[in-house]
């Protein structure tokens, strides 16, 4: 694993030290030794990790932080801040800055090199979020990245796994007023509890009688549902052995005890912040993926999709040795309906064109929007006779009630014209079988509107 490390600290030495560090496990090292210069470098360069010194003159590391993450386009950008500083408040102050960790110096070496690991695995996973989410920047993104996640009267929903009874009421006394919390007291229970449930953070104790707390954890990071679930290692002095195997392992983040009411609280906060970021990266991967499949005005298939799911629907056919049959409607005048209402109520007439012919045709049926007042619908294991009837029922169901248009509610009559073809044997191609829709329908049109026509051949 490789990754660009930026190392900020106002004394050359301990640059020097960490940055041999790295460099022996293949990191890339970019070097400030100022917070503008920090600031700056993030702005312009592809960095993974910051290794942040608090101590620095002009601008201390609490506010580089700070600003680094109010800044959209800095604000994934993982902060490490090191510092000799080892009260409880000031992990608290850099937690709550929205540092990811803190460290507290001497480092030690495989505690560091663990941590940076950990963190650019999750850096990994968050630019490709960003990268599938901003393919342009007309899609919100900036908007998306910049909002606050840690704000808003919704309290994360967090699942404690913790058999000992003193400590699970400590903690639930701790985060009575940040989070909702559940207990599970069975390690195996609450396996099948974070499965189940949209948990925003699991913490996970490591005193267990007769159970390995990282054996819950390794489970929990092999299972879809809960591979991207924040996991809190809650353990002892003297564990920290097991805590890098932890972070091996791909947990998030841990608290060694006695906790600390504060830092618990600082340290759920950040992972709930970057589990709604990424979430929010996700939802709006999906929803751009959708945009392009689908129409927007009536919420059909578009053009696009249909260009490349008919090719599988035809090849799936002709292996099967299975009918096939489409349809191309046209609304008859349709200009003339925009010309008299304007496109609002075009727009009105097309929408409930769509509502009808979704009405009429079955879940396997691929209906969607060839492009204005077009519409073709796929019908698998459809003979020709029957998409024929299909097309008629359509056809008077257009006919039969006339349409509302406009605020006012006026209703206007509206007709539509098919054309039918069918899957051929031997030779047949899509473009052959859309042509010989797209003729039929030709034929409805120029034959005086309002009916269907099936090509045979």
């Amino acid at each position: 694993m490789t990754a660009r490390i930026l190392v900020v600290d106002d004394i050359p030495a301990n640059v020097r030290l960490l940055e041999v560090r790295l460099l022996a496990e293949y990191f890339e090292v970019l070097t400030a030794n100022n917070g503008p210069d920090a600031i700056e470098t993030c702005e312009n360069g592809k960095v993974d990790v910051v290794l942040l010194d608090v101590m620095m003159p002009d601008m201390d590391g609490f506010e580089v932080c700070r600003r680094l993450k109010s800044d959209p386009a800095t604000s994934h950008i993982p902060v490490v801040m090191i510092t000799a500083l080892d009260q409880v408040s000031d992990r608290v102050r850099g937690l709550e800055a929205g540092a990811d960790d803190f460290l507290t110096k001497p480092v030690n070496d495989l505690q560091l090199m663990t941590r940076v690991k950990s963190l650019v695995r999750l850096k990994s996973l968050t630019d490709e979020l960003r990268l599938r989410a901003s393919t342009t920047r007309n899609i919100g993104i900036e908007e998306l990245l910049s909002r606050d996640f840690a704000t808003g009267d919704a309290k994360p929903k967090v699942l404690l796994i913790d058999e000992r009874k003193s400590s699970v009421e400590r903690i639930q006394k701790m985060l009575r007023n940040s989070a909702e919390l559940d207990v599970a007291t069975d390690p195996n229970a609450g396996f099948f509890q974070a499965a189940e449930t949209p948990y925003e953070c699991v913490l996970i104790s490591t005193a267990f009688s007769d159970f390995d707390a990282l054996r819950l954890c390794s489970q929990l990071r092999s299972l879809d549902r809960t591979r991207f679930l924040p996991i809190m290692l809650l353990a002892d002095e003297g564990e920290e052995s097991r805590i890098l195997r932890g972070l091996e392992l791909g947990i998030n983040d841990y608290l060694i005890r006695p906790i600390d009411q504060h830092e618990l609280t600082a340290r759920l906060r950040t992972q709930v912040r970057r589990k709604r970021y990424n979430d929010q990266l996700r939802a709006s991967v999906a929803q751009t993926i959708e945009m392009a499949v689908i129409d927007g005005l009536t919420g059909l298939h578009n053009r696009r999709y249909l260009d490349s799911h008919l090719q599988t629907l035809f090849d799936r056919a002709v292996a099967r040795r299975r009918p096939l049959s489409v349809m191309i409607t046209d609304l008859d005048r349709f200009k003339s309906i925009n010309d008299t209402y304007g496109h609002d109520g075009g727009d009105d007439v097309l929408r409930e064109f769509a509502r009808r012919l979704r009405k009429n045709v079955r879940g396997i049926d691929l209906a969607c929007r060839f492009g204005g007042e077009e519409f073709v619908v796929v019908m698998p294991d459809t003979e020709g006779a029957v998409a024929e009837k299909v097309a008629e029922r359509i056809r008077a169901e257009i006919a039969q009630a006339p349409f509302a248009v406009g605020k006012d509610g006026k209703t206007i009559e509206v007709t539509v014209s098919v054309g039918v073809s069918s899957l051929l044997k031997g030779t047949d191609s899509v473009a052959a079988l859309m042509k010989r829709a797209d003729l039929a329908l030709y034929e409805a049109k120029s034959g005086g509107r309002n009916r269907v026509v099936a090509k045979a051949a």
